[in-house]
């Protein structure tokens, strides 16, 4: 198991095989790729967090993409291999891998697994044909379902996701779907209402009128929905959109919220290292240029200061159930709590039931969850 001290490392990988009309990830679509190249530039990438992180102990592995399951199974082993000469794992070490469920990834699972992965994360999206075309995802329903049946043959966790909320849904459809996906047996779900992001295809089709989302009564229909019957479930919401059994959470994904150190490499990748923000360029060729050029693919390692560090900590820790350590937010606000943290306005939401009330933590209530971006915009001095 992990523990408050322990790095989380994470890899992007940013090639995709088309793009999804809702993404806004760093991915990107080429021809070609020259797959030693991107081997030896993420190993140096990962040499150089190394030196900047001496004498730590690794809790988690994570692949992000763009589509890492297009990426050769010797790749992984070569950065999971580096990892772990760099640093001594935690046992237990989480070492987990997004995936596409099409055929074609599908038959790389055993190769992956056999390289160190035991955690994948499916981009299943959705379970029927028709929000699959919508969503412009290559795979069709069956050949995901065969793909998740592939990877729990062969990982030892798995998690997929699905978006919802989508528009013309309804409360019973979305009620079909979620017990599905409740039915075929992973140990975490990762569930997203859709979001219209700036940049993306979908942005530009609800400028003009032809993407309409469904109205903000309904879409807290669905989320609560969700939360109520993944509980019932045995799986409990452990973040806003992340849901598990218990013990099955993602020792990564949790690094972040709990606002531990972790290092990124590959493009577009950001870390936190002892008080610094770090950033990777962007674009693939800038990243490999600047990797060839350079050891590293860093365009920048800002520091944070105090404040800063604080707000980033309540930001993220307040998507949790388990919510904030207040006592822990003043140490790294290096000031007492009203620096970063309006108690007045907290004290008012906790008699409007949105805040729990405790001491110890700030965490936000069931009903305070719909409206966290309201509850952050209030909280934070």
């Amino acid at each position: 198991m992990t523990d408050e001290t322990d790095l989380a490392l994470y890899v992007h990988w940013p090639f995709c095989v088309s793009r999804c009309p809702y993404c806004d990830f760093n991915a990107h679509v080429r021809a070609s790729v020259d797959q030693e190249a991107w081997r030896a530039a993420l190993l140096a990438d990962l040499a150089h967090e190394a030196r900047a992180l001496p004498g730590r102990r690794l809790g988690s592995i994570f692949f992000g993409g763009g589509t890492p399951s297009l990426m050769p199974p010797e790749t992984a082993a070569a950065v999971i291999r580096a990892a772990t000469d760099t640093w001594a794992p935690a046992p237990g070490l989480e070492v987990t891998l997004e995936a596409n469920p099409s055929s074609v990834e599908a038959a790389r699972f055993a190769e992956l697994a056999a390289a160190g992965v035991n955690r994948a994360s499916l981009g299943m999206q959705a379970l029927d044909d028709a929000p699959l075309r919508f969503l412009g995802r290559a795979h069709d329903a069956a050949e995901g379902l065969r793909a998740l049946e592939a990877a729990q043959a062969v990982f030892a966790r798995v998690s997929f996701d699905l978006i919802y909320a989508l528009p013309g849904t309804s409360v019973a459809a979305w009620e079909r779907d979620l017990s599905r996906a409740l039915a075929l047996g992973t140990e975490h779900l990762s569930l997203y209402q859709l979001t219209v992001e700036p940049g993306t295809r979908f942005a530009t089709e609800a400028a003009a009128g032809r993407l309409v989302l469904p109205d903000p009564d309904l879409a807290a229909d669905l989320f609560e929905l969700t939360r109520a019957r993944t509980a019932a479930a045995g799986m409990p919401a452990y973040e806003v959109s992340n849901h598990a059994r218990a013990g099955a959470e993602s020792r990564h994904n949790l690094a972040y919220w709990r606002y531990r150190d972790y290092a990124g490499v590959g493009p577009g990748a950001h870390g936190r290292r002892g008080g610094l923000a770090t950033q990777r360029r962007r674009k693939p060729e800038n990243w490999l240029a600047a990797v060839e050029r350079n050891g590293h693919g860093a365009e920048a390692e800002t520091p944070l200061t105090p404040a800063e560090r604080a707000t980033e900590a309540l930001v993220m820790g307040l998507r949790t159930a388990e919510g904030v350590d207040l006592a822990r937010l003043a140490r790294l606000a290096e000031a007492p709590l009203a620096a970063v943290l309006d108690e007045r306005a907290v004290a008012r939401l906790v008699r409007e039931g949105l805040v729990a009330p405790d001491a110890h933590r700030l965490r936000l209530t069931e009903r305070g969850f719909p409206v966290l971006d309201a509850v952050l915009r209030s909280v934070a001095a």
